[in-house]
């Protein structure tokens, strides 16, 4: 599964589950701007597919990665950030949006 293809799954996982997302969007952090996939301002949700093919490993750093984690853990975004190598089917990506929707949905972010 290529970048687009996997992008554009999850987009329509998450806009059924209730989301408006729109592509490709720039996201300021302090380690730097990176362009995730997937993203929800409104409801501050959003997904990277890490893929070698969109050269996502040299955009999310170390330092990238630990700065959107911290922030997740704050809860000021919630964020599926998935690569492709644990996603390889397109069966193992839905199974890990729809665990992160659905985590989501307990926790009240989604309704």
């Amino acid at each position: 599964m290529n970048e687009r293809e996997g992008s554009e799954r999850l987009r329509e996982i998450f806009n059924k589950a209730g989301c408006e997302i729109a592509r490709d969007v720039p996201f300021v952090l302090d380690a730097g701007t990176v362009t995730l996939d997937g993203w929800d301002a409104a409801r501050r949700v959003g997904f990277e597919f890490i893929t070698t093919e969109a050269g996502d490993r040299a955009e999310f750093t170390s330092s990238v990665l630990a700065e959107l984690e911290a922030r997740i853990e704050r809860g000021e975004l919630h964020l599926l950030i998935i690569d492709e190598a644990l996603a390889p089917r397109p069966e193992s990506l839905d199974r890990a949006a729809g665990r992160f929707l659905e985590l989501l949905g307990k926790r009240g972010v989604l309704r």
